[in-house]
């Protein structure tokens, strides 16, 4: 399994409108590819900005793929994006996970 990680900042004010738009649209567009395991969305507060954390987990690179397309270390961007982030960070980082477990 392969855990793909994003990590985004906006503005401390724009932050609910953020986490609304990553729910309505972002949740939406990894659901609908074939082979997604999982998603956590993270989110903090530090320095007066919002920090978010996007983990979604993966069965191979293959599948990241059929999201990412061919070049899967490059990040991906919604229209909307422009409006909320300070920045857009290039590349997303890949672990490969070797051991999950929930505990209740």
């Amino acid at each position: 399994m392969i855990a793909r990680i994003w990590k985004g900042r906006t503005s401390l004010s724009k932050a609910t409108a953020y986490k609304e738009f990553l729910l309505k649209v972002a949740v939406h567009d990894y659901k609908s590819v074939k082979g997604i395991l999982g998603i956590q969305f993270l989110h903090h507060v530090e320095n007066n900005e919002a920090h978010f954390t996007l983990i979604t987990l993966w069965p191979s690179i293959d599948s990241i793929k059929k999201f990412a397309g061919p070049d899967y270390e490059k990040a991906k961007y919604y229209p909307d994006d422009q409006e909320f982030l300070l920045d857009f960070p290039e590349k997303v980082q890949h672990y490969e996970c070797f051991y999950k477990e929930l505990i209740n």
